[in-house]
């Protein structure tokens, strides 16, 4: 079975948001980010040679892939997706052309996602991966600063209060950006979907050239519709967004910021990736939990239009999933 046909029956699968960010839990210095944990960097506007410091403090003892995998298949998901690069450029692997990552910049010195890599493959789940291809804060050349009139999550898209001067995309893009895809590609074996996000500022060319990448490394994996410039193989709805039906919207191009309706699927698969609280990262503080007959009706829902319901789970600063998301993933039905 190909991946088209594996991606319309999977209908359930687990996300997970983790990085250095899980750290902070949403806090620091005293103060609370005002929605996403994850964007803590830039809330905060936390400098790189303190944001760095993080990685000297991250030894997640608690991390268990076999854990992660059996639970997710444990509780009817068929699919897992980490983040590998999120916006704050820290890698949850080991990557060669960047040394800000889980292995050569922790004490732990492991590398996260071949350790799920084969835990996915072990209990019978595809795995695929998050990666941050426009927004990178700690790279001078990372993306978003052209679009810093728009709202965002943290203070700017880009790292502003780092980098001031002059921004060229096309450096960050050809010296991490592009050769970070190829080591995710080559060395995990099979990636069922690459899951990009919120692109600001890639060309239509850089899109082209991940698209064709990826392809060419991975020819069953599937592309997501947030690589940007209408290269896609599946269609990302918005953060948590539950629609009542599918409308397509004729002779329009959806971006990421534009989300009021559905472009057009080449392969009719679609997917809401939604959260359990209010964030995606780890927070210690929001314990606003959806209960777990709400998340079953929206489970249910989704698969009803042929929606893939992607459940986000942030995992704790020692690699635990906290004992409340996994007691909801549990009676979700």
């Amino acid at each position: 079975m190909n991946n088209i046909e594996w991606f319309k029956q999977a209908k359930y699968g687990m996300m997970l948001h983790w990085g250095l960010y899980s750290l902070l839990g949403g806090e620091y210095k005293g103060k609370r980010v005002h929605d996403y944990a994850e964007w803590a960097q830039s809330y905060f506007q936390i400098p790189n040679n303190e944001y760095e410091k993080l990685a000297a403090a991250f030894n997640p003892v608690g991390f268990d892939a076999e854990q992660y995998a059996k639970l997710a298949k444990e509780c009817g998901m068929n699919y897992i997706v980490i983040t590998t690069k999120h916006h704050d450029g820290f890698a949850m692997y080991h990557s060669k052309c960047d040394k800000f990552n889980v292995y050569d910049a922790t004490p732990f010195h492991r590398d996260v996602l071949e350790e799920l890599s084969y835990a996915c493959k072990k209990y019978g789940l595809k795995l695929g991966i998050y990666y941050s291809q426009d927004l990178d804060w700690h790279h001078p050349h990372g993306g978003g600063y052209k679009s810093n009139h728009m709202y965002n999550s943290g203070t700017t898209w880009d790292n502003s209060w780092d980098y001031t001067g002059e921004k060229n995309f096309d450096i960050c893009f050809n010296e991490k950006i592009l050769p970070q895809i190829k080591e995710i590609m080559t060395n995990y074996g099979d990636i069922c979907l690459a899951w990009f996000d919120v692109p600001m500022t890639i060309s239509a060319e850089q899109s082209e050239l991940i698209y064709k990448t990826v392809k060419e490394l991975q020819p069953d994996c599937l592309i997501n519709s947030r690589l940007g410039n209408g290269k896609y193989d599946y269609v990302s709805l918005g953060d948590n967004e539950i629609p009542e039906k599918i409308e397509i919207a004729d002779d329009k191009e959806i971006d990421y910021q534009d989300i009021g309706g559905f472009k057009p699927s080449p392969y009719g698969l679609y997917e809401s990736a939604c959260t359990l609280n209010g964030t995606w990262g780890f927070s210690y503080y929001d314990k606003n939990w959806k209960s777990p007959q709400k998340l079953s009706e929206i489970k249910a829902h989704l698969n009803s239009l042929g929606i893939n319901y992607l459940l986000n789970v942030g995992p704790d600063p020692l690699g635990r999933i906290p004992v409340e998301a996994r007691e909801l993933l549990e009676n979700i039905k």
